[in-house]
């Protein structure tokens, strides 16, 4: 079991599928049942394929890189991975084909961050940088992108025609949570950034701090949901948001976890996937 669940944490299906699971999520909150979407799997492939890329890149212009706990994985089952690489670009195309043009036109922005995150193409003094190079930005970009692509392509895809202010609030509450579990995710490339003279926050504000701040972003996402499902009477929402903003904060701040080897894409990275859950059942059951 232990294996299965390394397996699929180190070939991002883990996070690929929280993608997905959080799409659901999503349609609750725009007034929808949960209810399965080829769009499901067009995000589901397009964080395997953006995830694997990274990866890609990374070992293909690092190769010290495989020596390193986050890529070693990819050294000790290469053809795995690069079977991994194949179907993420072939479902991902696949998948395309069956959106409507709307969709794919919201999903260029997200596609040319994704590219310039992890593929060098910005040359300064003479070195080529990605976008994730400039300082601050990385925990930004990653909550940008996901909130565009679990969130706009529903609506898209759904037609919504709800308040303009309902869908602001769920981006805030998305852009918001998605933040607190990257802080964490900065602090464990630490090192590597380093390396890089990369200005992040754990660098910067070092260690303690980034963690108040990550909990800080939770107090706000907690107090957003709040007054979004209070006044949309959706309580039902709210239990479910309540929920997984504790469980998120202790997660976040146990010191056994912290020292875990799943801690950042095991426990934080289940947050999302347990948040889509848990509004997809808190739905069925109180709904």
């Amino acid at each position: 079991m232990k294996f299965l669940f390394t397996g699929l944490i180190k070939s991002n299906i883990f996070i690929s599928l929280a993608a997905a699971v959080l799409a659901f999520g999503t349609q609750v909150q725009l007034g929808f049942a949960p209810h399965f979407h080829p769009y499901i799997w067009l995000i589901f492939f397009a964080a395997l394929f953006e995830y694997n890329l990274h990866r890609l890149v990374t070992v293909l212009t690092n190769k010290a890189a495989l020596n390193s706990v986050k890529h070693r994985w990819v050294k000790d089952y290469p053809y795995v991975f690069y079977f991994l690489v194949l179907v993420s670009v072939a479902g991902f195309a696949t998948t395309l084909l069956y959106a409507k043009i709307e969709v794919l036109i919201s999903l260029i922005p997200a596609a040319v961050l994704t590219i310039f995150y992890s593929v060098p193409v910005f040359k300064f003094s003479d070195r080529l940088y990605r976008l994730r190079e400039i300082p601050f930005i990385k925990i930004f970009l990653i909550a940008f992108v996901w909130s565009v692509v679990t969130i706009i392509l529903p609506v898209i895809e759904s037609g919504y025609n709800g308040s303009l202010a309902n869908l602001s609030f769920v981006l805030a509450e998305r852009y918001d949570f998605i933040l607190v579990i990257t802080i964490p995710l900065d602090i464990t490339e630490m090192e590597q950034d380093k390396r890089y003279n990369l200005k992040i926050i754990p660098i910067v504000y070092r260690v303690n701090k980034s963690y108040k701040i990550s909990n800080a972003a939770l107090v706000i996402f907690i107090l957003i949901c709040l007054i979004h499902y209070i006044s949309n009477d959706e309580l039902f929402i709210l239990l479910a948001m309540i929920v997984s903003g504790i469980s998120t904060l202790a997660i976040l701040n146990s010191k056994t976890l912290r020292t875990h080897f799943y801690y950042h894409y095991g426990w934080l990275d289940g947050t999302m996937l347990a948040q889509g859950m848990l509004i997809c059942l808190s739905y069925y059951i109180f709904y």
